[in-house]
């Protein structure tokens, strides 16, 4: 039983190997190289948190082809990332340029958490400020236990 469950756990190890197919990997070491780099930095579109280099999904197997066959044709690395970028978009990068619209997604949660904070103290302060209730004069008092007791 103990083989049994140490060969499963070897062979879950493997999974991610067979994700790279041996036919779509190129002769030239050096290329190969530079694809294995390329394709570690795309997102899968279909897994989403994994590289397409991880991927078995189909759409991944396309997109290590596409990025594969823009190296053969000697495009370089920058505009091998650009094409795919502009076919599939920013988010096909696994870490995002960053740019205006990166800088707004991740700034607009603490420049809401200042606002919503700066809101709390006026908030608090201007309710400090209000004036607090005065105590019943004793003809007051008298005037309600009367009332009362009617």
């Amino acid at each position: 039983m103990r083989k049994l469950l140490v060969a499963l756990l070897l062979s879950l190890l493997a999974l991610p190997a067979f994700a790279f197919n041996p036919d779509e990997v190129l002769k030239d070491p050096v290329l190969e190289g530079r694809a294995r780099n390329l394709t570690s930095k795309l997102r899968c579109m279909v897994c989403q948190n994994q590289s397409i280099d991880d991927s078995n999904a189909e759409l991944a197997r396309d997109l290590r082809v596409l990025v594969r066959e823009r190296l053969t044709e000697g495009d370089s690395d920058q505009a091998v990332i650009d094409y795919v970028v502009s076919r599939y978009g920013e988010f096909v990068l696994l870490k995002p340029r960053l740019s205006l619209r990166t800088v707004l997604l991740w700034g607009a949660p603490i420049l809401l958490i200042l606002a919503g904070s700066f809101a709390v103290f006026v908030f608090s302060r201007r309710r400090a400020a209000l004036p607090q209730g005065t105590m019943l004069t004793p003809e007051e008092e008298a005037r309600i236990r009367g009332l009362t007791e009617k």
